[in-house]
């Protein structure tokens, strides 16, 4: 099976089609807006579950819309979900790894049919503009394609061994740990939970699914999928609440095998604490990034200026792999910053929905408090605002991309992960000063550089300490991973595992190996 890339708005690029994605994302606009305001249920073992309680999935765009209501589910609808995962193990197990393959190749035609559908769904729900939403859509069905070909070419994980003494047949075999737990989060609903959840369904194993409460919707979505797609009853269960309540029965309970998790590093260090305190289980966990662009003096400062503002301001540096601190040799640092500048203030703030805006809404009314808190923060440390640094008005968490100047390196704002669109400026005598700053953090997550030199560009790759890096790249200087061509992982406080999403060391994490020997 060769795999492509799905490339919805690059295709329409490519090909002069752009007014046609338009115009199908418009149409999909309406017809979603058309249902907005429904309850909706859990999924369990196949069934619709409900719960007393039920909360508003609101739009971060105009928090007066309600997209729709969802169970409050707590403990007990945990609960039900693993035994319902329990109980579907052996048959799905048992499934042959060609028949699971189908099923997610199944899957991943759907999403490509519903595609603008959904991407509109995203816009009301995340807040995503509609090219970051057909992205995140376009890479749940390619990480379900890129799965699905890595258990083909690994024929199953099944490999045959040697020979130590005549009539001896052995081989090495990866088999599913049981029932996983998936945690996703918001900033990719649909392309984080598939990848994650394929990982663990596609290996054999059962999944408990938890989207995150503020996009409810797109996990819906991902269930439904699965399910219209074939997946047996009980093999993947979708249930909504709080992480105090949801999460922590997955973590607690003694019939989750397995858990994977994409969120805060606070929330990741505990689950890791907590999921293994009684015995040694797999959990694999992405805990977000405090990611550098290093721009040289040999830099082209024009690609320098759009790569970081992209990184920095896509999805209002909602992503675990944004740009929030740029490494500027001083000696170009004037002429970058003005570049910067120039770019930052071409982006329109506004409706994700509409053609020409770049930056939605932050997620929450958290996200907000956390923008406002740090700009208070930067003022009070003597740091210069010297773009944005505003919260807008109206019905929607909207605030500036903001960039600031003037923090010593080792200042918070420098150290740690704060999820909003502010970059910090920091000025370095050469590479190796930037290579150092660009270390001196706990996470690695990305990075990326800006440099004519090769020599500067191998020291680069050899010496960062990152599990994604990134050379002269415009359409992004840190984000922007792409579906078997760049394996996305963290090291340090970045991830658990040291494997990555959509490369090919990933499934193998969801099994645990066996060798087997026949003697005649």
């Amino acid at each position: 099976m060769d795999f492509r890339n799905e490339r919805t708005w690059q295709n329409a690029v490519e090909t002069n089609r752009t007014e046609e994605f338009h115009a199908a994302y418009e149409a999909a606009v309406d017809k979603v807006r058309a249902d907005f305001g429904q309850k909706h249920p859990m999924i369990i073992g196949g069934q619709e579950v409900w719960s007393k309680t039920m909360f508003p999935d609101t739009s971060p765009a105009d928090t007066k819309l309600v997209l729709g209501l969802f169970p409050k589910g707590g403990r007990p609808h945990a609960k039900q979900a693993v035994n319902a995962a329990k109980g579907a193990f052996p048959q799905w197990s048992a499934t042959a790894s060609a028949d699971r393959v189908r099923l997610v190749q199944r899957a991943a035609d759907r999403i490509s049919q519903g595609k603008f559908a959904l991407a509109a769904l995203m816009s009301f729900e995340n807040g995503k503009n509609r090219y970051e939403a057909m992205a995140d859509v376009d890479e749940a069905a390619d990480l379900m394609r890129w799965y699905a070909a890595e258990m083909l070419r690994n024929q199953g994980y099944e490999r045959p061994m040697g020979t130590f003494v005549p009539g001896e047949t052995t081989r090495s075999i990866l088999k599913p740990y049981g029932v996983w737990a998936v945690v996703a989060p918001f900033n990719f609903p649909l392309a984080i939970a598939a990848g994650m959840s394929t990982g663990a369904l596609i290996t054999g194993n059962t999944v408990v699914f938890k989207p995150a409460s503020d996009t409810p919707f797109m996990g819906l979505r991902l269930a439904e999928t699965l399910r219209d797609a074939g997946l047996p009853a009980g093999a993947f269960n979708f249930v909504t609440g709080p992480g105090a309540t949801v999460g922590q029965e997955l973590l607690d309970n003694p019939d989750v095998d397995g858990f994977v998790f994409t969120g805060s590093r606070a929330v990741g260090m505990k689950a890791l604490q907590t999921f293994t305190r009684t015995r040694p289980k797999p959990i694999i966990t992405e805990m977000g990034g405090k990611n550098p662009a290093i721009v040289t003096a040999s830099a082209d400062l024009d690609k320098a200026a759009i790569g970081v503002m992209r990184a920095a301001f896509g999805y209002g540096g909602q992503k675990c792999s944004a740009c929030s601190r740029v490494l500027v040799d001083k000696g170009v640092k004037d002429a970058f910053v003005a570049k910067l500048l120039s770019e930052t203030e071409k982006i329109k703030v506004g409706d994700p929905t509409a053609r020409d805006v770049y930056l939605g809404p932050v997620i929450n009314e958290a996200a907000v408090a956390t923008f406002e808190n740090a700009i208070a923060e930067i003022k009070r440390s003597k740091g210069t605002v010297i773009a944005g640094g505003k919260t807008l008005k109206g019905n929607g968490h909207f605030v500036e991309p903001t960039i600031v100047d003037g923090l010593p390196r080792d200042h918070r704002i420098n150290k740690e992960e704060l999820f909003v669109p502010i970059l910090s400026i920091v000025p370095v005598d050469d590479l190796e000063d930037a290579i150092q700053v660009a270390n001196d953090v706990d996470y690695g997550l990305t990075a990326g550089i800006f440099s004519r030199e090769p020599a500067e560009i191998r020291r680069f790759l050899a010496e960062v300490q990152a599990g994604v890096l990134y050379a002269n790249r415009t359409a992004g200087a840190t984000t922007g991973a792409v579906v078997g061509v760049q394996p996305f992982g963290g090291w340090k406080m970045s991830g658990t595992s040291g494997k990555s999403a959509g490369g090919h060391y990933y499934l193998p994490q969801f099994l645990r190996e066996q060798g087997q020997s026949e003697y005649t």
